[in-house]
């Protein structure tokens, strides 16, 4: 049994296309997403119908929240505030639904879904050092818990003390805790232009994150004529 674990997907077609291309060719048989299908991107209804088709389990991120609940976007910059309600046109009645419905924490397997922190789901609130990782902690009742939202990979481990950091590829030890970060489908954050997803195979224990090439140009182009604002195109080359 071997996962592709997604996230923050930000309705960027061409980056999940990739992913699941080349999720194929590593032979995954499961897949689960982390939230944030939509925001940002231009194409929030053709990635929540794959997720949707492929029947992917799915959790809620803020930007499926803020999308379908109709609150005002208020803590958001400006860019991302104009991204949630442009894309609040794009869905239709049942689309909206559907992210509504989303759960904030799902437990599948060995594992667990969430898209911001364990100690606070519906917060928001965000995991980049070993501090805010251990509150996390507290609250993991499965061996491996997998989150988003910060765009950037990190694992962490707990064992007697918490500890962490960038990885590539390793393999979990017993007795031990893991709370990793996948990455962002659609938007990355830490300097690396590139799609990126985790592949978790289940039985070997074993957790690798991939980077893909994608069509960014396309993106980049697509966001413009959509009229969203011309930074949430200029960021996807940056990788921030």
């Amino acid at each position: 049994m071997k996962y592709a674990i997604i996230a923050d997907i930000h309705g960027n077609l061409e980056a999940l296309q990739a992913v699941l291309k080349d999720a194929k060719e590593q032979n995954v048989t499961h897949y689960a997403c982390l939230g944030d299908v939509v925001g940002y991107g231009a194409n929030p209804k053709e990635c929540l119908q794959i997720v949707r088709d492929m029947k992917i389990p799915c959790i809620k991120g803020n930007h499926d929240e803020y999308c379908s609940s109709g609150k005002d976007p208020e803590g958001f910059n400006d860019s991302a505030r104009e991204a949630i309600l442009w894309t609040r046109g794009q869905m239709s009645d049942d689309d909206l639904k559907w992210l509504r419905e989303l759960k904030y924490l799902r437990i599948m397997a060995n594992f667990t879904l969430v898209h911001a922190t364990l100690d606070g789901p519906q917060r928001w609130g965000y995991i980049f050092d070993k501090l805010q990782a251990a509150a996390s902690f507290i609250y993991q009742q499965t061996p491996v818990c997998f989150f988003g939202h910060t765009h950037v990979p990190l694992a962490f481990v707990r064992d007697s003390v918490v500890r962490g950091g960038t990885f590539s590829s390793f393999k979990a030890e017993g007795g031990k805790k893991y709370l990793l970060n996948v990455g962002s489908v659609g938007q990355s954050r830490d300097g690396v232009a590139k799609a990126t997803y985790l592949v978790y195979d289940l039985p070997g224990a074993h957790f690798e994150l991939r980077r893909l090439d994608y069509d960014i140009s396309t993106t980049m182009d697509k966001i413009r004529k959509a009229g969203l604002p011309s930074r949430l195109a200029d960021r996807l080359s940056e990788g921030h």
